[in-house]
């Protein structure tokens, strides 16, 4: 009698040890402090709350895991549940989100969410499920403006300049178009490329600008505002067909919580970040910006050329 009832008590057990069990791993390139990984850990949290402790996510942030192409590929095989990226960062395997990104294109994060919410959107979501991937939630990371260690007045003074950029091809676009030199450098070696003078400048968020503390290796902050970025929070495609509804939801609802956590405080930040360089001896300086837009106009035909004439405004009817 007694061994019939521990294997009932063990029959009982086994499920919520299991549910227990259940950590989902996150990648990120950011360091802990930033507005994204702090964002992860409110998820965490309300994962852990909605689930009553049966579900929780581990992160590693800091490129634990490696740049975001290392990352992605992780996901579509399974060996990470989810990752955050730029919306455009993984434009190499879908190509139209090229156009996503073209600077100058979105004005405003709420553009972008008008886009995704819409048609145009729902095509983005299918060409990740065709890629192994499961989009769950954007989260805001600010209007990238530019550092320097020479100030930038105008479009002339960026002639030559030695540009740190993302390996993302409308970012390398854009460098190259304004008259710049585009230098990919991995993310956690920026700061020591600007120290090195490797390159010149670098253009982020405000909000990240400070995180990773570009400001002391750098004496100038031009606006720019050339492209509006987002990072998409994807999980694996396998991870969620494993999921219940149930957990489906949870994980879901967690996510988009941490993004309302993240993007206020990315917003606040890029309301006040300006007085905060100026604190610490940046000069800002605000370029005439119509001149940076002319010189996206072979690139918007390049768009147009390879995507349909059209594409961009078209993709400009959605988001308004």
């Amino acid at each position: 009698m007694l061994k019939i009832v521990s294997a009932i008590v063990c029959a009982v057990l086994l499920p919520v040890t299991a549910a227990q069990a259940e950590t989902l791993s996150l990648g990120m390139q950011e360091s802990p402090g930033h507005n994204l990984y702090k964002g992860a850990v409110a998820a965490n949290e309300k994962l852990k709350e909605l689930s009553g402790g049966t579900m929780d996510i581990n992160i590693f942030p800091s490129s634990q895991l490696g740049e975001f192409r290392a990352m992605a590929g992780q996901v579509q095989f399974g060996e990470l549940d989810i990752f955050v990226h730029g919306y455009t960062d993984l434009n190499y395997m879908m190509p139209n989100l090229t156009l996503l990104g073209a600077p100058y294109v979105l004005p405003s994060f709420e553009a972008f969410e008008k886009l995704i919410a819409s048609s145009y959107g729902d095509g983005i979501e299918a060409d990740y499920v065709a890629n192994d991937l499961h989009p769950i939630d954007n989260w805001y990371l600010g209007m990238r403006q530019m550092t320097s260690n020479r100030p930038i007045n105008s479009i002339e003074d960026m002639k030559g300049l030695k540009l740190r950029v993302p390996n993302v091809d409308q970012l390398i676009a854009f460098a190259e178009a304004v008259g710049a030199q585009p230098s990919p450098v991995a993310f956690q070696e920026v700061y020591l490329a600007l120290q090195t003078n490797q390159v010149d400048a670098e253009e982020n968020p405000l909000p990240t600008i400070e995180n990773m503390k570009f400001y002391e290796v750098q004496d100038y902050i031009a606006m720019t505002s050339h492209f509006m970025a987002a990072m998409t929070v994807t999980m694996s495609e396998a991870t969620w067909q494993k999921l219940s509804d149930q957990q489906r939801d949870w994980v879901t609802e967690a996510l988009k919580y941490g993004g309302s956590v993240s993007d206020e405080l990315t917003f606040e930040g890029e309301r006040n970040l300006l007085s905060f360089f100026k604190e610490k001896g940046l000069t800002v300086t605000y370029p005439e910006l119509e001149p940076f837009r002319e010189a996206m106009q072979p690139f918007y035909a390049k768009m147009n050329e390879k995507f349909g004439e059209g594409s961009i405004e078209k993709l400009l009817e959605f988001a308004n």
